[in-house]
């Protein structure tokens, strides 16, 4: 948990340990896949940031002409942190005041946008 968070941007770095393996059907270890982040207050999500990211074989010959069983070892993750997808929605923030006008988030119209 964060907090509290008063109004305004703000950057973090995200960290986290690659996935177990050993729990991925072995067909989607290698490939184009997704991290997903959402965040929520008071249950409500009003962001949701999306990167591409590729696992692919180090080498160009095994890019090509890949192994038969998945070397995870010989695997790189690439992702796409300069594109992100991010899609915003405007909340109720405060309860006590109603809801804010997030006219810079979506133009105020209570719909997602995607960026």
């Amino acid at each position: 948990l964060v907090g509290p968070v008063y109004a305004g941007g703000y950057r973090f770095v995200f960290q986290a340990n690659p996935p177990d393996v050993s729990k991925l059907p072995m067909e989607d270890v290698v490939g184009v896949t997704v991290v997903l982040l959402t965040c929520s207050y008071r249950g409500e999500e009003f962001i949701r940031v999306g990167y591409y990211v590729n696992n692919e074989y180090e080498d160009e010959e095994s890019r090509e002409n890949p192994p038969a069983q998945v070397a995870v070892e010989r695997l790189v993750r690439n992702v796409l942190a300069e594109k992100p997808r991010i899609t915003k929605w405007s909340i109720n923030f405060d309860p006590q005041a109603g809801m804010i006008d997030n006219t810079s988030i979506n133009g105020g119209d209570g719909n997602a946008m995607l960026y």
